[in-house]
């Protein structure tokens, strides 16, 4: 059996057939009985309301019968895929189906049971729930049953009414096979691992876990599909963030490599966490830029750690040369930021093009005092220099065609500390679902694993600031980012956080509760978060890194109480 871990694009049906038919070939040439690709593979997931558009659907009707005439020259060889189909009577028009096709013939049908509309997901809004039936197929010797995705995560029952592992399980399946469209974030390589070997030995079946991979929107997948077996779990791992086709041996108990070798044993550690978000963030970088059609992108840089951490970031996933920084000094700049900015364009090899903004800033200025009759000064100048600078980036890249890339990180999104159409402009965040804490440790990580500086010492050390008044720190505004930190997860993620750094933040957040000033602050911040949701929503999509990121994945009202 062939794993066809892919990166299909959503509406691309041409080129996810040329990447499912190169799948099957290689998977015949190996002599491969099956070849599994992930959940919609026919259609990338997820097509959100294109679901609602007859033109989609044609296409997606034309896809298939193309898919059908290609298996015809595979003979034997059975594709495992994922597509919508219709659904007859009253109910959603889609079903989100796993077909088995081999020799130009749909040999099995499933429709995906449990639909989950929780966190980034919304499948019930396009799709009808499955009947309550598992389905079975011979394909040589073996008896194989299907699942798809969600289905295979309630074998514990909590969730969901409706146990399909367990329904599966009744027809004595000799493997299951499972599709899938896992999005990643922190933690969830171990949460598969964990949640299907558990299935496995309980219900002593061994299973094949096949993910897809690369960037749809804020969302990353990464792949790392895998097979597990009842008395030894995990026991093979494809890669990750990265296409991969691997053909596996199954002798109806144990997985071989191809050629009936031992498998390599998987690391049950993976990846460490900064080495995760940085690839993370560049593999959802170029296929957003790829997807969208950009091949160069344009950052502001201010000579602080947030502009310098996505300078770095973005160099990487598109290249120095398809980068440009440009700096924007106002009469509060530091001297130093300035050339902690020429020194950083210089260890990428990225362009650095100067353009001050006073003279522009005087001028708003002075034209605000001759029409209102007031000075501007106070946040208004402040936000005023934002703007300015968020303007001239975006001048750029209407003029050259590169796609600005915003570098707020999640703890001032959290609180506002951002100004809407300034420093929020763009077309894509990389590290807005990391707090600052993490934007640090991150660019640390970068410079750690280059073996020299990439990002400077001094942009590292230097104390945080929006240089937008005189002598302006962060901590002006904000407690510490630490203690910030702290508080901000456990009010925006809570139970979502993984459990060792839910426990350290749940007793950072009882500390400070302990004392009237402690109360006061978290309330303060609370309000902060609650009060800026108008601006969350106004801002472009954030490569998503945690469990609970701002975008689809965290819906708040704008207009509510927040006073409970």
């Amino acid at each position: 059996m062939t794993v066809a871990q892919i990166n299909p694009t959503v509406g691309d049906f041409v080129g996810n057939l040329a990447l499912m038919r190169a799948a099957a070939e290689t998977a015949q040439r190996a002599g491969a009985e099956l070849v599994v690709f992930p959940e919609l593979s026919l259609t990338g997931y997820y097509p959100g309301d294109l679901l609602d558009e007859p033109a989609f659907l044609a296409a997606t009707d034309a896809a298939l019968a193309e898919l059908l005439a290609a298996s015809r020259a595979t003979p034997g060889l059975n594709w495992v895929i994922g597509a919508p189909t219709r659904h007859e009577g009253p109910g959603k028009p889609l079903f989100n189906s796993l077909l088995v096709v081999a020799d130009g013939a749909v040999r099995l049908s499933y429709a995906k049971q449990l639909l989950p509309t929780y966190n980034i997901f919304d499948e019930h809004r396009h799709f009808e729930p499955g009947p309550d039936a598992n389905r079975v197929l011979r394909i040589g010797p073996w008896r194989i049953g299907f699942l798809i995705c969600e289905d295979g995560w309630n074998d514990d029952g909590r969730a969901y009414a409706v146990n399909p592992f367990q329904r599966l399980a009744e027809a004595a399946p000799d493997l299951v096979v499972s599709i899938n469209a896992s999005p990643s974030n922190v933690g969830k390589r171990e949460q598969r691992h964990q949640l299907f070997a558990a299935a496995s030995r309980r219900h002593d079946l061994p299973l094949l876990y096949v993910n897809q991979i690369g960037g749809q929107d804020q969302l990353v997948f990464d792949g790392a599909s895998f097979a597990v077996t009842p008395r030894d779990g995990v026991v093979f791992e494809a890669a990750r963030f990265t296409e991969d086709i691997r053909t596996l041996g199954f002798d109806g108990t144990h997985f071989t490599a191809a050629d009936g070798s031992a498998l390599p044993t998987v690391d049950p550690a993976g990846l460490p966490v900064m080495a995760f978000y940085r690839q993370q963030i560049v593999l959802g970088l170029r296929d957003y830029a790829r997807r969208c059609g950009f091949g160069r992108a344009v950052i502001g840089c201010s000579g602080g750690i947030d502009s310098a951490l996505t300078l770095a970031l973005a160099a990487e996933a598109l290249g120095a040369e398809n980068v440009v920084a440009i700096t924007m000094p106002s009469r509060f700049s530091s001297a130093g930021s300035v050339d902690d900015s020429v020194t950083l364009c210089r260890n990428l090899g990225v362009q650095l093009i100067e353009h001050p903004i006073r003279d522009m800033v005087d001028a708003y200025a002075a034209g605000f005092a001759s029409a209102f009759g007031a000075p501007l000064a106070g946040l208004s100048l402040e936000n005023l220099q934002a703007r300015v600078r968020g303007t001239v980036l975006m001048e750029y890249s209407n003029s050259y065609g590169h796609l600005l890339l915003t570098t707020g990180n999640k703890s001032e999104i959290s609180v506002g500390y951002c100004t809407l159409y300034g420093d929020t402009n763009g077309g894509l965040g990389l590290i807005g679902d990391l707090y600052k804490t993490e934007v640090f440790a991150l660019s640390r990580h970068l410079n750690e694993a280059a073996g020299r500086e990439i990002i400077p010492l001094a942009i590292i050390d230097k104390e945080p600031s929006a240089e937008l008044a005189p002598d302006q720190r962060d901590t002006d505004s904000l407690p510490p980012y630490p203690v910030l930190d702290a508080l901000l997860k456990v009010l925006v993620e809570g139970t979502r956080l993984g459990q060792d750094e839910r426990k350290h933040v749940e007793d950072e957040y009882a500390r400070l509760t302990d004392s009237t000033a402690g109360i006061a602050l978290v309330t303060r911040i609370r309000g902060m978060i609650a009060r800026n949701e108008y601006k969350r929503r106004q801002a472009p999509p954030i490569l998503r890194l945690r469990a609970r990121a701002f975008g689809s994945g965290r819906q708040m009202p704008i207009a509510a109480s927040h006073l409970f």
